[in-house]
């Protein structure tokens, strides 16, 4: 039976979402199991073992054009958008099955009500156990091949690490908005007693990240260079060069949960968001850290205020943290 999940759309969510693809996995041990994902997430289930045809789908149009192609029998929705139900039904998927809400229950031959304030994990967790798939484990896992390993060891000697000096990976940006970002300053200044501490800073980010690591480096004129990668990892490659790194140093951002899925320790600064239902889930060492100020969690992109939550986190903490790693 062709069965088609439909991922989330951004990396976080997609990585929450790999422990409910694991229980169908084992519920339908016979199945073709296929995945549409967009280009930016489906990298990710190369570093899963279970899927099998991993398509990409660049928008919505695609994503019809994707499942009306296959001839899909059933269709998982993890997305919660009436797009997603809407191309299913339009490719002629008789058995289309996701969380109702966003005016598509019609649309659905299964439709599931959502719960409420639960961890994303255990969001798509309950829909696929409302399915009828017995949930596992809730950690997300990624598995590295020697050679993919070997990579991210290659590109860290050339940018020039010696193989030895403990590395500690920074994740400054973020991409929800501003008030999701630790100060650049504050990383800078983490970075400094790191250095102090025999650590090697790798920087890590997507090309969109830019900004957020030139303000950092501009705050560290003057003092030891990090190894900059922001803009030149693809994902495969990100998790590689984590691979090699002690600890992730990270606001709250998809290359958290795909470090925490690696079995990395992370120390994951939250401000605007909700900890209780993004935090990361992993083998490694997990550390959050928040301040106690009353307008938090805002859920903004951008803070109105004097963005406290985020400021009032002080380097001394975050760096006490990060040590029990090195």
């Amino acid at each position: 039976m062709p069965v088609v999940l439909v991922a989330p759309n951004w990396l976080g969510d997609a990585v929450m979402a790999l422990p409910a693809i694991a229980d169908i996995r084992r519920g339908m041990p016979g199945a073709a199991l296929d995945v549409v994902a967009r280009p930016s997430v489906a990298p990710l289930f190369g570093l899963t073992p279970g899927p099998g045809t991993v398509i990409e789908a660049v928008d919505r149009r695609h994503l019809a054009d994707s499942l009306q192609r296959q001839a899909y029998d059933v269709a998982i929705l993890f997305p919660n958008s009436f797009a997603s139900a809407l191309a299913a039904e339009r490719a002629g998927i008789l058995e289309r099955w996701g969380y109702r809400g966003q005016w598509r229950a019609p649309l659905l031959t299964r439709a599931v009500p959502p719960p409420r304030s639960v961890h994303q994990s255990e969001f798509y967790q309950h829909l696929v156990r409302a399915l009828g798939f017995p949930s596992g484990p809730c950690d997300p896992t990624l598995v590295l091949a020697d050679d993919r390993r070997q990579a991210g060891r290659e590109l860290l000697e050339r940018s020039g690490w010696d193989g030895r000096i403990p590395l500690v990976a920074m994740a400054p940006g973020a991409a929800f908005g501003g008030a999701k970002r630790w100060p650049a300053k504050s990383f800078a200044a983490l970075a400094k007693n790191l250095g102090n501490d025999g650590a090697v800073v790798v920087l890590t980010g997507a090309a969109a990240d830019r900004a957020a690591a030139d303000e950092l480096l501009e705050a560290l004129a003057g003092q030891a260079r990090p190894i900059d990668l922001v803009g030149r990892t693809d994902l495969c490659t990100l998790a590689s060069v984590f691979a090699h790194c002690r600890v992730l140093v990270t606001n709250d951002s998809g290359a958290m949960h795909v470090a925490a899925a690696l079995g990395l320790d992370v120390i994951a600064l939250f401000g605007p968001t909700r900890e209780r239902e993004t935090a990361p889930l992993g083998r490694g060492r997990r550390q959050i850290l928040t301040t106690d100020v009353w307008c938090r969690p805002c859920m903004l992109r951008e803070c109105p205020l004097i963005h406290r939550c985020m400021t009032e986190i002080a380097v001394a903490r975050v760096h006490e943290a990060v040590r029990p790693s090195l």
